[in-house]
C-alpha cells in the first residue's frame, strides 16, 4: 500500500517542484519583480555571481540547520525541494529566452506567477514533506508564535534584505503576494493526497521553495 501510494505521489511531487523552478525562472526573465525569497536569492547573486538556482539550494541548506532546534520532520519532499527547484531554476535560465517588449515581459511574469502557485499546490498536495522555508515558519508557529506575525516577519525580512542587495522588487512581487494564496488553495483542494500536506487554512506556504 505504501509503495503504491508513493508511486502516485512522487510524480506529482516532481512535476510540482520542477514547475516551481520554471515559474521562478520566467519571473526572473520578465524583470518585473520576484517573490520575496527569490528577491533575496537574486540579491545574493548580484554580489556573489553564483547562479541563482545554486543560491536557492545553499539557502535551503542553511535553513535546514535552523530546523535542528525546531525539531521539524524532514520528508522526501523536503530534501527534493531543496535541490530540485534550484537545479530547475538554473536549467530553465540557461534557455535563451529574454523577452524585451513590455507586453511579453508582463505575460511572462503573470504566467510564471500562476505556474509557481499551481505547482506549489501540486508538490504540497503530494504530502511528502514541506520545503525548508515553510518548515522554518511552521516550526516557529508550533513554538507558540502567531502564524501571521511569523509569516510577515520572515517574508518582509528576506524581501528587505534582498532589495537592499539589489534584488528585483516590483509588480511581480505584489502580484505574487496577492495571487499565490488563492491559486494554491484552489489547486491543493483538487490534488491533496493527505498524509503530510498542511491545509491552506492552517498554513499558507511561502513559495516557491
Amino acid at each position: 500500500m505504501m509503495h503504491r501510494g508513493l508511486a502516485r505521489r512522487l510524480p506529482q511531487l516532481l512535476v510540482g517542484l520542477i514547475g516551481v523552478g520554471l515559474g521562478v525562472s520566467m519571473m526572473i526573465d520578465a524583470k518585473l519583480g520576484l517573490a520575496p525569497w527569490d528577491v533575496l536569492h537574486q540579491g545574493i547573486h548580484r554580489h556573489s555571481h553564483i547562479a541563482i538556482g545554486t543560491i536557492s539550494i545553499l539557502v535551503g541548506i542553511v535553513l535546514f540547520v535552523l530546523w535542528i532546534p525546531l525539531k521539524q520532520r524532514i520528508g522526501l519532499g523536503t530534501v527534493l525541494n531543496v535541490f530540485l527547484i534550484g537545479f530547475a531554476i538554473d536549467v530553465f535560465l540557461s534557455v535563451d529566452y529574454k523577452p524585451h517588449a513590455f507586453a511579453l515581459r508582463l505575460a511572462t511574469c503573470v504566467t510564471g506567477d500562476v505556474i509557481i502557485a499551481a505547482s506549489g499546490g501540486l508538490y504540497i498536495g503530494a504530502g511528502l514533506g514541506t520545503g525548508p522555508r515553510d518548515g522554518l515558519m511552521t516550526g516557529m508557529v508550533e513554538r507558540g508564535y502567531p502564524l501571521r506575525t511569523v509569516r510577515t516577519i520572515l517574508e518582509l525580512g528576506v524581501l528587505a534584505i534582498g532589495w537592499a542587495l539589489g534584488g528585483n522588487v516590483g509588480f511581480g512581487t505584489v502580484l505574487f503576494a496577492v495571487t499565490v494564496g488563492p491559486i494554491l488553495h484552489w489547486v491543493l483542494h483538487r490534488v491533496d493526497r493527505g498524509v503530510l500536506a498542511p491545509r491552506p487554512a492552517e498554513v499558507e506556504p511561502s513559495l516557491p521553495n
